[in-house]
């Protein structure tokens, strides 16, 4: 097992990575201010995980209660936080009581959300079972729901007491959600840490075949990455900005084509590679780095190409997006290979131009 740390001062908090970590349970007991738990996951991943880990926590003194939610990101909304507040309310959760999202992306978005508001605050622990939750959207404390105009632009900067990341998960993982994963991990590359990026071109292969020395190091890296930029710049007011490389162009798709549609990560690897295309555009980066990028998301599996939405649609859908300024939006471009920065002075032709040279491609 290798712990990482998120320096927040008085919150900060450990990332445990490793294989068989769902049977050590003192990894969460120790960390929870009274021995209840509502453990928060999907309908996917409670037939694998959820009795093991209930039970090895109630075998630890603990007293705990589930939720099972519907899966899919169709269901991050109000209508599937209120399941969560219903079923907290019926079994009298009091506050200290802890939230354990066990689950992905969306499992652990909602569990936080719910952690931030429930009573003004309770405690939470996420226990992400995806390559994508465990490399990004499990640290942070960025917690949301989607709105039809826009996705997460309702939520909280909530952190959790402690992340434990299971690699044995990834063995049930499906390959398309693996891929969608592999889109976060490649982003740390790109926007900080162009050693990493080469070395992503040289193991991709073992990655795809679930090596997993290969994972556990690239999970570990993608996490050393985003702890450092947290602890810096938690709650997005300054470099944390650069995780969202490729982002804004995700986000519309995901919105314009329907949420769930594409995955997530399928979103952030098209639009990416959007984002590398603009920069070229602008005379930042040269068309072999495009390239590059380009090479290596087609050998993890993810898209390349996003769905011809239209221009006005897209420019409709990123007006929405959180990282609008000034009625301007700002986009993460790369200065070279492990370098980015943000700008909201991207002229409209350049951005036609990119948007206009996509070819047709929508996930059926």
């Amino acid at each position: 097992m290798q712990t990482l740390n998120v320096e927040l001062g008085s919150r900060s908090y450990p990332i445990y990575i490793g294989a068989g970590l769902l049977a050590r349970p003192e990894l969460i007991v120790e960390r929870l201010p009274q021995k209840k738990a509502a453990i928060i996951t999907n309908s996917t991943i409670a037939p694998l995980y959820l009795a093991a880990l209930q039970r090895a926590l109630e075998a630890r003194g603990v007293s705990v209660m589930s939720v099972t939610l519907p899966d899919g990101e169709s269901y991050k909304t109000w209508d599937t936080l209120n399941q969560v507040f219903d079923a907290l309310l019926e079994h009298r959760c009091e506050r200290g009581t802890t939230l354990i999202a066990l689950g992905g992306g969306v499992i652990g978005d909602l569990a936080g959300f719910a952690a931030a508001v429930y009573q003004r605050g309770v405690p939470y622990i996420q226990v992400p079972t995806t390559l994508l939750a465990q490399v990004d959207s499990a640290v942070g404390g960025k917690t949301a729901i989607n709105h039809p105009l826009g996705k997460n632009m309702i939520g909280a900067f909530y952190q959790p007491l402690a992340v434990v990341s299971d690699t044995d998960t990834l063995a049930t993982l499906p390959a398309r959600e693996l891929a969608a994963g592999l889109a976060e991990v490649i982003k740390y590359g790109l926007i900080r840490d162009p050693s990493f990026f080469q070395w992503l071109e040289g193991n991709m292969a073992r990655l795809v075949r679930r090596e997993a020395e290969a994972l556990a190091y690239a999970i570990e890296r993608s996490c050393a990455n985003k702890a450092e930029v947290v602890a810096r710049d938690e709650r997005e007011s300054g470099p944390r900005a650069l995780l969202n490389f490729g982002h804004t162009f995700g986000h519309a798709i995901e919105a314009g084509t329907g949420y769930g549609t594409w995955l997530h990560g399928e979103a952030i690897a098209a639009g990416m590679l959007l984002a590398a295309k603009l920069s070229h555009r602008l005379g930042r980066i040269p068309a072999e780095d495009v390239g590059r990028l380009g090479a290596l998301l087609k050998e993890a599996g993810l898209p390349l190409d996003p769905p011809k939405l239209g221009l006005a649609r897209y420019l409709e859908l990123m007006g929405h997006d959180k990282k609008v300024e000034g009625g301007r939006i700002r986009f993460v471009l790369l200065k070279r290979i492990g370098e980015a920065y943000v700008s909201g002075e991207v002229p409209r032709a350049a951005l036609a131009d990119v948007l206009d040279a996509a070819a047709v491609h929508v996930r059926a």
